[in-house]
């Protein structure tokens, strides 16, 4: 079954139906197929859901690269929100203003960046949602009350009642901030899936139709590895994931 628009999450649920064993994701020693994917995005989504996360809301994912930030990112989108990408290279200031002007419900972090969520979320929506991966650190801040991202996802019942969703869908992009503080750049989908990721068939003409997808995925001659070169932080790697 087709994708019905040019969402990016139906786009990706679309593909995962038609090609669940194929390989969508290698990060590490993890490799996960599009069902797998799907899976543990639908989890998360759940955990998300379950605090209120909706259309709309916006997702800090202040994550290294790896598996958990194609998953933060996919589990917004399916809920309609807005995954929005916080550098963990941002200075307390720079964090402050993003989880306060760009209205975070929400944040999924690295355990050892917890300190850095504290200080910028304290007294905001933020800090009352914030998901930790381990990372071996141990870190704890007391004060925050963090769920642990593992097993938030073990103990979540996903669901696929999504609802409709739209080309029209936001997608926001922060630059890096390197002439003042960071600024939020403002995608509907199909935008992007057209400018940003070339329509669905790189190298080619662009798709009309949201099914032509997965036609074009079918094809193994079509088949691409992509590796992002910089941190999924930045627009640019999330365009090549």
């Amino acid at each position: 079954m087709g994708s019905a628009s040019f969402n990016i999450a139906d786009l990706f649920e679309s593909l995962a139906a038609a090609l669940p064993d194929r390989t969508a994701l290698v990060s590490g020693s993890v490799r996960a197929t599009f069902a797998e994917l799907d899976a543990r995005a639908d989890r998360l989504a759940a955990v998300l859901r379950g605090r209120g996360v909706g259309p709309g809301a916006h997702v800090g994912v202040h994550l290294w690269n790896g598996h958990e930030y194609v998953e933060a990112m996919l589990a917004a989108l399916k809920l309609r929100a807005v995954p929005i990408n916080l550098n963990y290279r941002y200075v307390a200031a720079e964090l402050r203003n993003l989880c306060e002007g760009a209205d975070l419900v929400a944040v999924v972090t690295q355990r050892s960046l917890l300190p850095l969520i504290a200080d910028a979320a304290r007294g905001l929506p933020a800090a009352s949602t914030v998901l930790a991966v381990d990372d071996g650190s141990g870190v704890d801040v007391p004060g925050l009350e963090p769920r642990d991202y593992e097993a938030a996802l073990a103990a979540a019942t996903p669901r696929r009642d999504y609802g409709p969703r739209s080309g029209d869908d936001r997608y926001v992009i922060f630059t890096g901030g390197t002439t003042g503080m960071p600024k939020g750049v403002v995608w509907r989908h199909e935008d992007l899936f057209f400018a940003g990721l070339q329509g669905g068939r790189p190298g080619g003409d662009p798709v009309t139709e949201p099914g032509e997808v997965v036609d074009h995925a079918r094809d193994p001659d079509n088949a691409m590895n992509l590796m992002p070169a910089a941190p999924l932080i930045h627009g640019a790697a999330q365009l090549g994931a």
